[in-house]
């Protein structure tokens, strides 16, 4: 080809066609121009491919990361609201009314000095951030329920920040001050091992007379209700806000 290319301009020039060779110069700039253009245009269109496959594997994995984060929302709220109850019916026997069932009373009470943080899987996102390539996400919608998700998820951890403030000062120090919280600990052990292990009978009523006196007690499982209701709404909120994105990733993946 390139051969025949300079034959031509050989040809042209022993021709004395001067205007003819300037005309076939100009095609030919005008061929190679073009054919760069078009080079540079695949090379684009290969890269922009690229850049939305992976943008898609993030956004799969994001995906997988909000829906773990749901199911273990739910299983917090569960738990959470159990607890709230659980200190509505403490803070009835505080109010004078007789304790029938002991273990029962003791088990409401372990239950919400074991309390758990919630933690967000957020491995994709963290990864999406550290390497750089949150500009591959082309959908502003999806960049911003992201952030917006990430922005809750922090408000939360404050909130559990003061709500262990509340349990520290209000329930665990009064409990060890006041309690043989070996002897809780056993009847507990007694009644979820089915009496396996443990030890029967290790409390009794009298056991949570000077329980039932402490007002700072008394305090702290108010606290506790007012804290889990505060947690379980933020939480509710991030949840919905995980459900309205999982919808919004898989409009965009349906693009393809």
């Amino acid at each position: 080809m390139i051969r025949l290319l300079a034959a031509a301009r050989r040809r042209l020039l022993a021709e004395n066609g001067f205007t003819r060779y300037l005309a076939y110069a100009a095609g030919e700039i005008v061929l190679v121009v073009v054919g760069i253009l078009i080079a540079l245009q695949i090379n684009t269109w290969n890269d922009a491919r690229k850049d939305r496959q992976k943008e898609l594997a993030y956004l799969a994995n994001i995906r997988a990361d909000l829906v773990t984060n749901i199911a273990e929302m739910d299983r917090y709220l569960e738990v959470r609201t159990g607890r709230i109850m659980a200190a509505r019916r403490i803070l009835d026997h505080f109010n004078g009314k007789p304790i029938t069932d002991v273990s029962a009373f003791n088990a409401d009470g372990i239950s919400i000095y074991s309390w758990q943080r919630f933690y967000l899987v957020e491995n994709s996102y963290q990864e999406l951030v550290g390497s750089g390539n949150l500009a591959l996400l082309s959908n502003h919608a999806i960049k911003n329920q992201l952030l917006d998700i990430q922005a809750l998820y922090h408000k939360m951890k404050g909130e559990e920040d003061h709500y262990r403030f509340d349990t520290e000062t209000t329930l665990y120090a009064p409990l060890h001050q006041t309690m043989d919280t070996e002897a809780m600990v056993a009847d507990f052990e007694y009644r979820v091992s089915g009496g396996k292990s443990g030890r029967k009978g290790a409390v009794d009523a009298a056991t949570f007379a000077p329980f039932l006196r402490n007002q700072t007690l008394k305090n702290g499982f108010v606290m506790t209700i007012i804290g889990y209701d505060t947690m379980n709404a933020q939480m509710r909120e991030l949840r919905q806000r995980c459900e309205t994105l999982v919808e919004a990733i898989d409009a965009e993946t349906r693009r393809g």
